[in-house]
């Protein structure tokens, strides 16, 4: 299965997630959704974030920037970083080798979401991703 296919299908598909993107632990988008586009910054941003424990803390100061948008961190730790801008919410979630980039939009709500982007996530992890 191509990269584009895991956004289209497994994320978009699923009618929960709006705005997907799979990013390379290493930099570069390997797939993300049409009309979707995330900075360099934000980019680099994501990847130090998920990197360890400081960037998990500097997500949480800080706030998580995606399409321009600036979301609160609302949760972080281990593999996963959780955002809220009003009804609105993102997902991070790393893997082995990528990161998985997730945006809803209300009336989903979090737990309709989640399950979804960590449910992929650990199926890239089993398959060595």
């Amino acid at each position: 299965m191509s990269w584009q296919t895991y956004v289209d299908t497994n994320l978009l598909g699923t009618g929960k997630v709006a705005k997907a993107a799979i990013l390379g632990q290493s930099g570069g988008v390997w797939a993300i959704s049409a009309g979707y586009t995330l900075s360099p910054q934000e980019q680099a941003s994501i990847i130090a974030f998920l990197a360890n424990d400081a960037g998990l803390e500097q997500a949480q100061s800080s706030g998580i920037r995606l399409a321009g948008q600036k979301f609160f961190t609302i949760q972080s730790g281990g593999r996963s970083i959780y955002g809220k801008k009003a009804g609105d919410g993102c997902l991070l979630v790393k893997t082995k080798q990528a990161i998985l980039v997730a945006e809803y939009v209300a009336p989903i709500q979090a737990p309709e979401a989640t399950p979804i982007v960590e449910s992929l996530a650990d199926y890239l992890i089993s398959v060595g991703y």
